[in-house]
């Protein structure tokens, strides 16, 4: 007798095979029959009707955080998410620790309002804490290059030095021993904009060497820095110069020079293949973004020496305007300062929600003076109306393209309840199944579940995952397609997916009719074959 039973589900494997109406037995952890026997189980789900799935996974989050705030952040859970990949774009800011990374961490603590002891600085302590507080889901840790030249070097804009070099490699090799899977830059961010190509190569060499992947927000997604073009190939270039497995990630195309043009990346990528390079990108199905004010409306060079650097030089009247000249061309990529809304803000949570219009009415003052005012007294995040529907479509279509939030596991009430974040925390699979598969039949049902499922397990070299399959964890959804429903909103977003009749981790039942049911089933998974 089996401990669980799903009965004539129509089960997708997750591998793009042809699905077949069968019955599935678990024991323990794993997936013990797969088959039209009739079996028995301590439990039984009827599935007739029902779509049977592996767990979603999730290739690029930044929920470092949430299950430190709250274990039971299910954003992600209860929309199918049974997996999560943290430490995106070069920022893993949990891990490794100096004294200023720390007191960077622990700001972002007292947001949630969390008073939490610290007492870790390196990943195996960090994602023990995780471990101990056991997650909804499991979660998987990359090391951010953004926070390891930082632990090194500070946020000095120079090219490290051999010493230097070696010191971060020597880290990433650490991170792996203790359990890492990736390797990420965010080299659009500040400090990872100020390294070298070169830099990255050598760096990306110990993620190879290792077998994990190398996840690139590149250096530019628009007319900044080297430019769109030239960033994606330099993502590509690591790949020909290390043979890692290249990840671009949230793939797209920014600004009105750039707008039409998704499926040069595309092309781009396919060309990369074709010369036997493993590359391939993620995308969420959203045409707003979001990223940090300082991220969003700084030049890089005035993010040199951190944040009390910035704050003093926006002291000299000069400079301020220096700034603002700039900050006035990153507004005009996102559709004008319409389309720039406040998403974070804790200094003044009243302010969340509006745009830079909006804003700047009430400062009375312009909306680049706004940001600089805003900046001064606190970080937050922006939500950017960056992309054009055209593009996000061109992109979603294609094969190579992991379905992914960017986004953080958040919970409808609580500290990860705050602000008014991004709605794909609560809604990227759910969206991409209703309005990308169901209403547009943009990609098919078999396709979006592939990318979703054994595609990103794949890029992951996970062993166990992605798939329903003997001996694989069982990470399930059951659900039927008409029946999937988005209902976070830009104006609303902490509102939960609808859809899910039952979401199992590692066996365990962990939602019914789309309700999370008590008690947390994930782990943190530390190895390929976990």
């Amino acid at each position: 007798m089996y401990d669980l039973v799903l009965l004539n589900g129509n089960v997708n494997f997750g591998d793009s095979s042809k699905s077949k109406k069968l019955n599935i037995g678990i024991t323990g952890e794993k997936i013990s029959y797969i088959g039209t026997d009739t079996i028995n189980g301590k439990e039984s789900i009827d599935s007739t009707g029902y779509e049977v799935t592996p767990g979603f996974i999730d290739l690029h989050t930044h929920s470092d955080l949430s299950f430190i705030v709250d274990p039971d952040a299910d954003s992600k859970l209860v929309q199918g998410v049974t997996f999560e990949l943290m430490g995106n774009c070069g920022m893993s800011f949990s891990a490794p620790l100096s004294k200023d990374n720390k007191y960077q961490l622990q700001e972002r603590l007292n947001r949630y309002g969390i008073n939490k002891e610290m007492d870790w600085n390196n990943f195996d302590d960090w994602l023990t804490e995780i471990e101990n507080n056991t997650p909804s889901i499991n979660v998987a840790a990359q090391i951010g290059h953004g926070n390891l030249r930082s632990y090194v070097m500070g946020m000095e804009a120079r090219q490290a030095n051999p010493d230097e070099l070696n010191k971060m490699k020597d880290e990433i090799q650490k991170a792996c021993d203790q359990g890492v899977l990736g390797f990420s830059t965010g080299l659009w961010y500040a400090p990872g904009s100020y390294s070298s190509a070169e830099e990255i190569i050598e760096l990306a060499k110990i993620a190879n060497r290792n077998n994990i992947l190398y996840s690139s927000h590149i250096r530019s997604e628009s007319d900044d820095s080297s430019g769109l073009f030239p960033a994606h190939a330099e993502a590509i270039e690591i790949a020909r110069r290390t043979g890692v497995r290249v990840q671009i990630s949230h793939v797209k195309s920014v600004g009105p020079k750039f707008w039409g043009r998704g499926y040069e990346l595309i092309e781009g990528i396919e060309k990369a293949r074709n010369e036997g390079l493993d590359v391939a990108g993620d995308q969420y199905p959203y045409y707003w973004s979001s990223t940090p004010i300082s991220g969003c409306m700084f030049p890089r060079w005035s993010l040199e020496g951190g944040r009390e650097k910035t704050l003093l030089r926006m002291k000299d009247s000069d400079i301020r305007e220096k700034i603002k000249n700039e900050t006035t061309n990153f507004i005009n990529r996102f559709h004008g300062a319409q389309g720039c809304v406040l998403a974070d803000y804790p200094e003044d949570t009243n302010l969340e929600g509006l745009d830079l219009i909006e804003i700047s009415k009430i400062k009375n003052t312009t909306p680049e003076e706004s940001v600089m005012q805003l900046y001064e007294k606190s970080e937050g995040s922006f939500i950017l109306h960056s992309m054009e529907e055209e593009d996000v479509n061109e992109i979603a279509k294609y094969k190579y393209m992991c379905v992914a939030s960017d986004g953080n596991s958040l919970k409808a009430d609580g500290p990860l309840s705050s602000g008014k974040p991004h709605p794909r925390s609560y809604g990227t699979n759910t969206r991409f199944i209703e309005q990308f598969v169901s209403n547009n039949k943009i990609v098919s049902f078999e396709e979006a579940i592939f990318r979703m499922t054994s595609y990103p397990a794949e890029r992951l070299s996970l062993k166990k995952r992605g798939k329903i399959a003997l001996n694989f964890f069982a990470d399930i959804n059951i659900f039927k397609i008409n029946e999937i429903k988005e209902n976070a909103t830009y104006v609303s977003p902490h509102q939960y997916s609808e859809g899910m009749k039952t979401v199992i981790v590692n066996g365990q039942i962990s939602v019914i009719n789309g309700k999370k049911v008590k008690g947390r089933h994930g782990k943190v998974i530390r190895s390929f074959s976990d």
